[in-house]
This record gives C-alpha cells, sequence and structure tokens, in this order.
C-alpha cells in the first residue's frame, strides 16, 4: 500500500488530502483545510503546513504531491518569487519526506528540479483535477467552483482540452473566471441589486461576499464558510443578512429579512449568469461537441450543476458523490491519486 498526501496550498487556504493506495484504488481518503491569508504572514507557510498535515493524515505520508496558486498573492513580487517561495516552505515543513510538484506539461518532478523552472509550476491545481477526472469521464465539461474562481475545463477523448494553460491564457479563453461560492466581491457579480421595486446601485465596499448570499439561500451552512467575514461577525444568516444590507448602504433597521433575501436571490442568478458565460464561451469553440456532460465540483459544486442546466447541459454532481471535504479539496485528491499511480506503476 501507498501513502500519498496531495497538496493545493493557495493565497487563502491551504488544503491537503491523505490517500492509502493499493493495486489501483484508493482504500481511505481524508482532507483537511485551513484559511491562511498568506500575504498577511507568508513566513507562517511552514508551520501552516505541518499544522494540515497533523489533521489530514493518520499517519505519515511516504510521498507528497504539490500543487499551488498563492504564487499569484502580492505578498510576492512576481509568481517566480511565490513558486519558489511555496516549494521552499514545503522543503522546510517536511525536510525528510520525499515530495513532488505537478508541472502545467502534467507531470511530476522532484521539487530541487521545480526549483529550476518555477514557472512551469505555477497555478497547477486545476490541471491534476483535469487529469484525474479525465481517467473516469474521457468527454466532458469539467466545472470546478472554488472558494475564489471557476475552473471550466473541456476534456474530450480522455484528454485535457484546455485552450489555455497559464492563468492569463485561460481568463482569455473562458476556462478561468473569477466568481466562486465563498470569497468574491458581489460587487464584481452586480452593479445593481432590486430594492423596493427598483434597481439600486451597489457600493463597491467589502461589505460581503458571496459566502454571505450562500449561506442565507442555504446553499452553504456555517461551517462550510471557511474564510473571515468581511466584518469579522460570525457566519451566521443573521449576520449575513446584515452585511448583505449594507451592500445598498443600508441595515437591518431598514430593510426587512425578506427584503435582504430577495437581494441574495438575485446576486445568486447573477452569479450563474457569469459561470454561464464561461462555459458558452468554451462550447462556442466545441460547436460539434454539445452533448458532453457537464462534472461540477468544488466547495460550489451547486453552482456549477445549475448553470449547466440553465443551458441545457446534463451535469452530475461528482462533489456530492465525492463528499463536501473531498469535493473542496479535489486538487489534493486528484494530485494524490496521479501520484499514487505513477509510484506504483514504478
Amino acid at each position: 500500500m501507498i501513502t500519498i498526501l496531495g497538496w493545493d496550498v493557495g493565497g487563502v487556504n491551504v488544503k491537503a488530502a491523505w490517500l492509502a493506495y493499493e493495486r489501483g484504488e484508493a482504500r481511505t481518503i481524508q482532507a483537511a483545510s485551513r484559511p491562511f491569508e498568506i500575504w498577511r504572514d507568508k513566513d507562517r507557510l511552514p508551520q501552516m503546513l505541518q499544522a494540515v498535515l497533523a489533521e489530514a493524515a493518520p499517519e505519515p505520508p511516504q510521498a507528497m504531491a504539490v500543487t499551488m496558486t498563492a504564487e499569484l498573492s502580492d505578498a510576492f513580487s512576481t509568481k517566480r518569487e511565490g513558486v519558489l517561495f511555496v516549494l521552499d516552505s514545503v522543503l522546510a515543513a517536511f525536510p525528510g519526506c520525499v515530495a513532488y510538484a505537478l508541472s502545467l506539461a502534467g507531470e511530476f518532478v522532484s521539487l530541487a528540479q521545480a526549483r529550476a523552472r518555477p514557472l512551469d509550476f505555477a497555478a497547477t491545481n486545476w490541471l491534476a483535477t483535469a487529469l484525474f477526472v479525465a481517467r473516469q469521464y474521457p468527454n466532458c465539461l469539467l466545472v470546478d467552483v472554488g472558494s475564489t474562481t471557476t475552473d471550466i475545463i473541456p476534456i474530450l477523448d480522455g484528454q485535457v482540452a484546455s485552450q489555455g494553460r497559464t492563468d492569463l491564457e485561460r481568463l482569455m479563453a473562458g476556462e478561468l473566471v473569477y466568481t466562486g461560492a465563498l470569497r468574491t466581491h458581489l460587487a464584481a457579480i452586480v452593479q445593481a441589486v432590486p430594492v423596493h421595486g427598483r434597481l439600486c446601485p451597489v457600493s463597491s465596499e467589502y461589505f460581503a461576499i458571496s459566502g454571505d448570499v450562500h449561506l442565507i439561500l442555504g446553499h452553504l451552512r456555517p461551517a462550510d464558510y471557511a474564510c473571515p467575514t468581511p466584518d469579522g461577525r460570525p457566519p451566521t444568516v443573521a449576520s449575513a443578512r446584515g452585511r448583505l444590507a449594507r451592500l445598498v448602504c443600508a441595515d437591518t433597521e431598514m430593510l426587512s429579512a425578506a427584503e435582504i433575501d430577495e437581494m441574495a436571490r438575485y446576486i445568486y442568478q447573477q452569479q450563474l449568469r457569469q459561470i454561464g458565460a464561461g462555459l458558452a464561451q468554451v462550447l462556442s469553440r466545441l460547436a460539434d461537441r454539445r452533448d458532453l456532460t457537464v462534472i461540477a465540483l468544488g466547495s460550489g459544486a451547486f453552482l456549477a450543476a445549475e448553470s449547466a442546466r440553465r443551458l441545457g447541459l446534463a451535469a452530475i454532481d461528482l462533489g456530492a458523490r465525492w463528499g463536501r471535504p473531498a469535493s473542496a479539496a479535489a486538487p489534493c485528491v486528484a494530485a494524490a491519486h496521479l501520484l499514487a499511480e505513477q509510484l506504483e506503476a514504478g
């Protein structure tokens, strides 16, 4: 049996999945995630990695598979600096463990080799998920809605058929949409919301985020609100309504719960349109493959599945099948599987 720990080291969350793998099958999967805003105290990353491993792994893994997105943080002057920092933090946290990083070419190499060409290892978490899903669903559209972004990845004949590989290329191709289930600034989703029968422009202050909308609507539980709230108050429906009211420079004495909930429903509809626009852009390049099924994953898998249905596409909520913790840490689970397969094959 091989034990692997897969990592997704992000700018706001550190996630890991521990996998016990034998004869082509996963015997056990355990996932863990902790909020960690790397720009606040990046030098604590090695300690955070150790804490997440202690939570995810019932025993030390034989090897680690590393993916990341933290390199984009403005804590670093360049992505090159960020990738090197993450790689060095893994080495500092686990000096005795064999670790591999996944490249944008889909290959695992040692961290020492990765340090020699760091830009090949920037923002690889989406690719791990796509390569793994392609083994089960050789023709599909993978839509992974995380806390911050949405990945829309075509998989054709068992191959990842994305037009872009870097974040910039994927943004331009519609394959990376900056909207997510938790952390999205609401002014990035809507410019106005309905209030008292009229559309009211929204403020661009950091009063509320998408997690407040989905908490109010019951799409997320308080325990799923895995990031700091904008006002420091708890992730409850009552507090979320207070935050959302401030989006239109009001409060819960000025707006009723029903009026605030109507705002939340409107924002949800507009977020579905954002994801739908990305899906439509990707599908426009696949005119002869309109029969592709959407595979929904991530903490916002519910957004992916509903966006697909509204475009008349079949959807499989793989997030529901995997369970919420594993779905939210999909790149970690995928990276661990991929490395286990490679190591077992010898």
